[in-house]
């Protein structure tokens, strides 16, 4: 099976996943903080790390349809959240490409450094 590679994120403001403490996302890469997920709030995402993701589906979202594909942490396998892979909506394009991770399945690090 070998050794998991985990990147680790620089900085005070990471996210990281709820369940196993390991870097998600940075602060720096929110796009918005208005989004709905399947479970509440939600951000919206340029770049993720340490994740892997499911088969590709289309789904109804609160914007339209959108292909998808869930976004699980590669420690755990919680789910994170999702990535748009097309939207059919022409105004929403700017999404393709770009990540949904859900406020109740990432926790934002805590900087001790000061203590």
């Amino acid at each position: 099976m070998g050794l998991l590679f985990v990147q680790s994120l620089p900085g005070p403001k990471v996210f990281m996943c709820r369940c196993c403490k390991v870097d998600s996302a940075s602060h720096d890469a929110i796009l918005s903080k208005n989004f709905s997920g399947r479970y509440g709030p939600a951000y919206l995402i340029s770049s993720v790390v340490n994740f892997t993701v499911g088969p590709s589906e289309d789904r109804h979202l609160l914007t339209g349809w959108h292909i998808v594909c869930d976004v699980y942490c590669s420690c755990c396998q919680q789910l994170l959240g999702w990535k748009y892979e097309k939207a059919y909506d022409e105004s929403q394009k700017y999404k393709e490409g770009r990540f949904v991770l859900e406020k109740a399945r990432v926790m934002k690090a805590v900087d001790l450094s000061f203590l």
